[in-house]
């Protein structure tokens, strides 16, 4: 049996909590040693459900790091803008690195960490779930959909953590830097040559505000005709007892109920109206891209769609064409025979609940690092191909989505340095 692999868990919010259940499931495979998080609630809501000790429970991850390296790997899933400085430290100490994209919100600080890392030959995993699916592994040169839900873009970059660029970063470099990953993980060998990309931000203004609302949902006379009303994208579901993600986020120190709910739409950022907000981000991006040979493909980013965080991706090849859409099946189209033939990426027997998301990417991700690190603690041999979203692979892509937000942002096509 491979040996038993400790992680220390830096940010114990949605995406650190969930990488941490990891060892909870699996426990002959993986064990959480210690938890950071300057938050009361998260941080000792880790501690119990890992059993920790308090000596590896702390607030600051300087006081982590000041330690004797006391695990095989972090986590790192703190906020965006708070992602180099521990990734370096803990690189330094060598430690190896499964970190939240996006990598960093800066290419100079992208390209610190990943140097960092080969310098101090510490495994580095972006978590680039989406290029982990076993479906992923099918596919060459796409065009690619992103569906993120017209609830989901107002909770989350409207009304949420990623709304403003001065506080986290560009909505292309949050939410779908997944998705450039891909189309440069599915292009292979074959470099960018030049980006070009457009968007902007449209509905979500004080311009768009209709007549006679209200500054809060909760006490907005024309609430009811209006679809990103907090009452009902949280309040309603809280009524059903339904306190999961979104609703979730509304609840401070683990207290959910409807009073939480209503004190937290009342006088907290989520019960702002939406053509209210200080939100900057744009609601909607392409970005077209050229590649060596020729080949092009294809990005669009769209917030006002009905479908919750999908992915629709299409390939057009000269013998046949490909669809996929993230969960289903791959189809593909002989145009010879002119007949359709459907393919299903094979799934492991058991894959626990709180991975489902993402079409269970995030176990796959998991299973992969947590591999990685098993042989290379037994081995001096490592197998790089367990790590895909590794140093120069996610810098490399990174790069292509800060070229794209150039674009945007000065209304031209960017040619790439060779």
């Amino acid at each position: 049996m491979p040996p038993l692999v400790t992680v220390l868990i830096i940010g114990a919010g949605g995406r650190g909590k969930t990488y941490s259940y990891f060892a909870v499931h699996f426990p002959e495979r993986m064990k959480v040693v210690g938890v950071v998080d300057p938050r009361a609630f998260p941080r000792k809501d880790l501690q119990e459900i890992h059993s920790l000790d308090e000596s590896n429970v702390f607030d600051d991850w300087r006081a982590a790091c000041e330690r004797e390296r006391f695990a095989d790997a972090v986590v790192i899933a703190t906020p965006d803008r708070l992602h180099k400085d521990p990734a370096v430290a803990f690189a330094k100490k060598g430690y190896h690195i499964l970190l939240e994209k996006p990598m960093a919100v800066t290419p100079e600080d992208c390209e610190e960490i990943a140097s960092t890392c080969k310098a101090n030959s510490v495994m580095l995993a972006v978590c680039h779930i989406m290029r982990y699916h076993p479906a992923s592994q099918k596919i060459k040169v796409p065009v690619i959909y992103v569906q993120i839900g017209f609830w989901h873009f107002a909770h989350s970059y409207v009304r949420g953590n990623w709304r403003n660029e001065a506080e986290s970063t560009f909505s292309l470099l949050a939410k779908s830097c997944h998705d450039i990953d891909l189309i440069n993980y599915w292009m292979g060998d074959k470099r960018c040559l030049k980006v070009s990309s457009f968007g902007n931000l449209s509905h979500f203004t004080k311009e768009n505000k209709p007549e006679g609302a209200a500054s809060r949902c909760l006490a907005c006379p024309v609430e009811e005709t209006c679809p990103y009303s907090a009452k009902k994208i949280y309040l309603e579901p809280a009524k059903k007892k339904r306190f999961y993600w979104p609703v979730s986020v509304l609840c401070r120190d683990g207290v959910c109920d409807i009073e939480s709910v209503t004190e937290a739409l009342r006088n907290g950022p989520y019960g702002r109206c939406v053509y209210e907000c200080d939100n900057d981000v744009v609601s909607h991006q392409v970005v077209n891209m050229e590649f060596e040979g020729g080949a092009t493909a294809s990005f669009m980013m769209a917030a006002f769609t009905y479908k919750l965080g999908v992915r629709k991706t299409t390939i057009y090849g000269t013998k046949g064409e490909l669809s996929y859409e993230a969960g289903g099946s791959v189809e593909i189209v002989d145009f010879l025979t002119q007949e359709k033939t459907a393919h299903r990426a094979t799934k492991p027997a058991f894959i626990p609940m709180v991975f489902m998301a993402h079409g269970s990417a995030d176990y796959y991700l998991m299973d992969s690092f947590v591999s990685a690190l098993a042989v290379s603690s037994v081995s001096t041999n490592k197998d790089p191909s367990l790590i895909q979203t590794g140093p120069e692979e996610t810098l490399n892509s990174h790069l292509l989505v800060f070229a794209a937000e150039r674009s945007r942002k000065e209304s031209r096509v960017i040619y790439l340095e060779t």
